[in-house]
């Protein structure tokens, strides 16, 4: 069977510049596994490859969708696999490199209900909650699943909150989940990166500054005079965004509008590790201070072709 190697971990763990130097090594393609770089005008806030990177290696969904167009992890798991057949086809490697970690499961493995979670969508269901009630998710679910809604008895208020946070986070019913199962024509080997969580930490709050040095808040001013929000963007509902968002409507200054972008990209982080390390196949590599990419690149490859 084909082999793919994927490259997962936390946040500012290093995953993009190892990805870029092993797909030199390896004459491979690199599939990203972000739900927010594959968006346009967000290079900064999403820390996509830089241009030198996007010239060296061919990127797939980096910088390819516009900010309103909806996009899941079944989505992006379909076409996904239709693009590492094509890479293969070609006679390349398929590299897979992200930190979401539900769409990495859609693509390598197809999506099972018991399986999927997103703390992201159950959070601005509850707050839909809190601001409409009850019947109004219940009429939600309705639109989207009309079979699982039959099912679910007025007062299960959860059961159709997970329903909703499914088919948000996949586009796929539950009630279709159970009668299907993804063909997958290849095998993926993963390599993470496991980093102290003190350095982690240290790699995040320097991303950060170096988001601020680059233009952080100017690529969020041009959106929001573009007219874009997260509000009404879910595309920009996200950490390093929604935080300079609300910077700029006045809820809080810079010194804390950085202090919370650190915060939650280090919570956010965290949430990542916990999704990893469920994934008892993925080999992990430790990274410090003193690990280089050519030795993090040789070690995966030597993980990748004892596998093979």
């Amino acid at each position: 069977m084909k082999k793919v190697l994927a490259i997962v971990g936390p946040t500012a763990s290093g995953k993009t510049g190892l990805s870029v130097d092993l797909a030199k090594k390896m004459n491979g393609e690199i599939i990203s596994a972000d739900s927010r770089q594959v968006y346009r005008y967000v290079s900064i806030a999403t820390a996509q490859p830089s241009e030198e990177m996007l010239n060296q290696v061919k990127h797939h969904y980096i910088g390819e969708l516009e900010l309103g167009e909806k996009f899941n992890a079944g989505e992006f798991g379909k076409s996904g696999r239709q693009i590492i057949e094509k890479i293969f086809l070609s006679g390349k490697q398929p590299i897979i490199c992200g930190g979401s970690g539900l769409y990495i499961k859609s693509l390598i493995d197809g999506l099972f209900e018991e399986e999927i979670e997103s703390s992201e969508a159950r959070e601005e269901l509850y707050e839909l909650l809190e601001k409409y009630g009850e019947e109004y998710l219940y009429n939600e679910l309705k639109k989207v699943d009309r079979e699982t809604y039959l099912r679910i008895p007025k007062g299960k208020i959860r059961r159709v909150i997970r329903a909703l946070e499914v088919y948000r986070a996949t586009g796929e019913k539950i009630s279709q989940l159970h009668k299907k199962t993804a063909e997958i024509s290849f095998e993926t080997i993963q390599i993470g990166l496991m980093l102290d969580r003190k350095y982690l930490y240290e790699r995040i709050n320097c991303r950060v500054d170096e988001m601020m040095e680059k233009g952080l808040l100017r690529e969020v001013r041009a959106l929001s005079e573009a007219g874009f929000s997260y509000k009404t963007h879910n595309s920009l509902n996200t950490v390093g965004v929604k935080e300079v968002f609300k910077f700029f409507e006045g809820e809080y200054d810079e010194l804390q509008m950085l202090r919370l972008i650190k915060q939650n990209s280090r919570r956010y982080a965290k949430r990542q590790m916990t999704w990893f390390r469920k994934d008892k196949r993925i080999n992990w590599i430790n990274v410090d201070e003193n690990s280089a990419t050519d030795e993090l690149a040789a070690k995966s490859i030597e993980i990748f072709k004892d596998k093979k």
